[in-house]
């Protein structure tokens, strides 16, 4: 494959687009130091104690956890919560919002992240659609409502030795019954979906604004894996519908439709050398 050719049609479709799409799943994150949590092994690495139990990533990430174990269940999402919120999003974020300030119809992110970094990077929160949710918000286990509170400065204390959270765990402030981050989780339903749902009316108004303007529209995918196929499908789903420009970047599942670019690279070193390219 010749990257260079595939750098340069990137750099045009950027230059030449008149808003901007970015899709992005979890290898998005590992530029900032974050795990993909690829594969169990990718899993259990970056979770010991959790690979002593053998408990696999879609088994941990399930919401039955709050009932039978809610410490185990917060000391992961815990962990995870804390680990967000301490490291800074890399600069791939920056040069992306760079690019999407200078378009006349502006940008939109589409992300199955849950980290809020986009937000935390400097995106308006009005242009991200969160398709799983946030772990900086919170809703209640059962839930008694669908009240979700913003939850971004609420620590949780770990043992890290027994991996168990330490009580108080975090409360429904309507019930007072065991809180759960409001993130879509597997096997899980009883998610309150209406922050995403609102999001997504935003998002899908956007779209239709395009259409009507019959804008340029180019697609960023970052980051987006093929075991949970969401981004990947929006982004091909748009980039058929709305006859776009796709860049999808991967360093290992970078196989795109035909018309696609691909940029089999990690997401900082392939945006920064687009970037170099533009000025």
């Amino acid at each position: 494959m010749d990257i260079s050719f595939h750098i340069q049609r990137a750099v045009e479709a950027i230059k030449k687009a008149d808003a901007i799409l970015i899709t992005a799943g979890a290898g998005l994150g590992v530029d900032s130091g974050l795990p993909d949590f690829r594969g169990n092994q990718g899993f259990w690495k970056a979770y010991p104690p959790i690979a002593k139990l053998g408990i696999e990533f879609q088994e941990m990430a399930n919401p039955d956890w709050f009932d039978t174990n809610p410490q185990l269940a917060w000391a992961f999402y815990g962990h995870r919560k804390n680990l967000y919120k301490k490291t800074e999003p890399h600069r791939g974020f920056q040069i992306m919002l760079n690019w999407a300030k200078q378009k006349e119809n502006g940008y939109f992110i589409y992300t199955s992240n849950v980290d809020n970094h986009f937000q935390k990077a400097g995106f308006d929160e009005n242009r991200v659609y969160e398709v799983h949710g946030s772990i900086n918000h919170f809703q209640c286990v059962k839930p008694c409502s669908y009240h979700i509170w913003d939850a971004y400065d609420v620590d949780i204390n770990i043992d890290m030795n027994e991996f168990k959270a330490q009580n108080p765990l975090p409360k429904c402030p309507k019930c007072g019954d065991i809180a759960r981050p409001n993130v879509l989780m597997f096997g899980d339903w009883t998610w309150v979906s209406n922050r995403s749902d609102d999001q997504a009316v935003r998002y899908h108004n956007w779209l239709e604004e395009l259409q009507e303007k019959q804008a340029r529209l180019v697609i960023i995918e970052s980051g987006a894996g093929t075991a949970v196929p969401t981004v990947r499908m929006q982004s091909q789903r748009i980039f058929r519908e709305l006859a776009a420009d796709f860049i999808r970047i991967n360093p290992r599942d970078y196989t795109v439709p035909e018309g696609g670019i691909p940029l089999p690279m990690g997401t900082l070193e392939a945006l920064e050398t687009i970037e170099k390219k533009l000025d």
